[in-house]
């Protein structure tokens, strides 16, 4: 089953799907806000880019399997939920909804900064 068409306005495009390896992410700034976007053997997600401990950007992190360590302090995130997976952080990091279409990452639009 296929997914309903993206109504005009209401979703943003990040990046092509052929930008994010799998295993890999990107950071992509859109409206003000950095945000990473990961390929998790073929599935996308979306997050801040920034780590919620310290100055981190966790599109050049660790990844491994659903989990992003963070390159500043080696604090980890689950990328599917956002949830603290490791100290030193303890704050969970945003996620956001995605939908793939026509080879592109949509997230619903962010409000502008």
């Amino acid at each position: 089953m296929s997914a309903p068409p993206l109504a005009a306005g209401n979703w943003t495009a990040l990046c092509s799907t052929h930008d994010v390896a799998p295993g890999f992410a990107v950071k992509v700034e859109r409206d003000g806000a950095e945000l990473a976007v990961f390929n998790v053997d073929g599935e996308f997600f979306v997050t801040d880019d920034r780590c919620t401990h310290g100055p981190g950007s966790l599109s050049e992190g660790c990844i491994l399997g659903d989990i992003v360590e963070c390159d500043f302090h080696n604090g980890a995130f689950n990328i599917r939920t956002g949830a603290v997976e490791a100290p030193p952080c303890m704050v969970p990091i945003r996620t956001y909804p995605v939908r793939v279409q026509e080879g592109r990452v949509f997230i619903p639009l962010l409000p502008v900064k």
